[in-house]
C-alpha cells in the first residue's frame, strides 16, 4: 500500500499549523500574524480572524525548550570537545547560543501553536451550528 501525502484540503489543523509556522494568519495565510515580535495581532486585517482570542500561555516557551534542548543541547554534549575545554569556555560559547536559538525559534512554535488552536476553534464553532441529528427511534 502506498503511502499518499496528507493534503491541506483534508487536513485543516496541519494546513493552519504550517500557516502559522510561516508566521501568518492560520485562517487566510496571507497577512502577518504578528504586530511585534511576540505580541499577535488580535484582529487579522485580512480576513477578520480573531488571532488574539488564541491563549498560548506558557506552550511555546515550553516547546521551545524541549526543541532546543533536543536539538542544540543533545548534540552538543557528544563532542569531545566539550567535556575537554574550559567550563568558562563552553558555558561562554553555550548560552549566547542556546538562548539565541530559542528567541529565533520561539515566534515560530508559538505561531504553530496558534494555528492549532485556531483551527480546533473553527471546528468546535462549525459543529456547534451544525444540526443536530435525531440518534433515532430510541433517541
Amino acid at each position: 500500500m502506498e503511502k499518499q501525502p496528507i493534503g491541506d484540503a483534508a487536513n485543516p489543523t496541519w494546513r493552519a499549523m504550517k500557516r502559522g509556522l510561516k508566521l501568518r494568519c492560520p485562517s487566510c495565510g496571507s497577512t502577518p500574524l504578528y504586530k511585534s515580535y511576540l505580541k499577535i495581532d488580535p484582529v487579522c486585517p485580512g480576513c477578520g480572524a480573531e488571532n488574539g482570542a488564541h491563549r498560548v500561555d506558557d506552550a511555546a516557551a515550553y516547546f521551545t525548550v524541549l526543541i532546543v534542548g533536543h536539538v542544540v543541547v543533545a548534540p552538543m554534549l557528544a563532542f569531545e570537545v566539550i567535556w575537554d575545554a574550559s567550563m568558562a569556555l563552553v558555558m561562554g560559547i553555550a548560552i549566547p547560543a542556546v538562548g539565541a536559538v530559542a528567541l529565533v525559534g520561539l515566534p515560530f512554535i508559538k505561531g504553530a501553536i496558534v494555528g492549532v488552536l485556531s483551527s480546533h476553534a473553527r471546528r468546535a464553532k462549525a459543529e456547534a451550528v451544525r444540526p443536530k441529528t435525531p440518534a433515532g427511534p430510541w433517541g
